[in-house]
């Protein structure tokens, strides 16, 4: 984090991070050992804009319980955390209170005209 002073700059530069352009959220579901389909995991990417063939990999995560009580109920009900909203996966903000679990990587690949 870095302290902007408009009297030493003409202001701050447009970084990865600040830029709210197109994402693509992936979900992925699957089987568990009950034969329920649960979240395998979440991820996003931003979409490139510079033509040709790009290959993005995405870290995929998953919502956890916060007990280890929570976790058994979940477990033995087949009712695992997921979010019902895809804007929390895209969005940085509000996330940093919920418990995720890393959970692979998904590797996707675009052909931008």
């Amino acid at each position: 984090w870095e302290w902007w002073d408009p009297a030493r700059s003409p202001g701050p530069s447009l970084t990865h991070a600040s830029f709210a352009g197109p994402q693509i959220v992936v979900s992925v579901y699957g089987p568990d050992f009950f034969g329920n389909d649960v979240v395998r995991g979440y991820g996003a990417v931003h979409v490139p804009f510079t033509p040709g063939r790009h290959t993005r990999t995405i870290a995929m995560f998953v919502p956890e319980s916060t007990s280890t009580l929570q976790r058994f109920t979940s477990w033995f009900t087949g009712r695992r955390p997921e979010f019902t909203d895809p804007r929390v996966v895209a969005q940085g903000e509000g996330r940093e209170v919920t418990r995720v679990r890393s959970q692979g990587f998904v590797t996707i690949s675009f052909n931008v005209v």
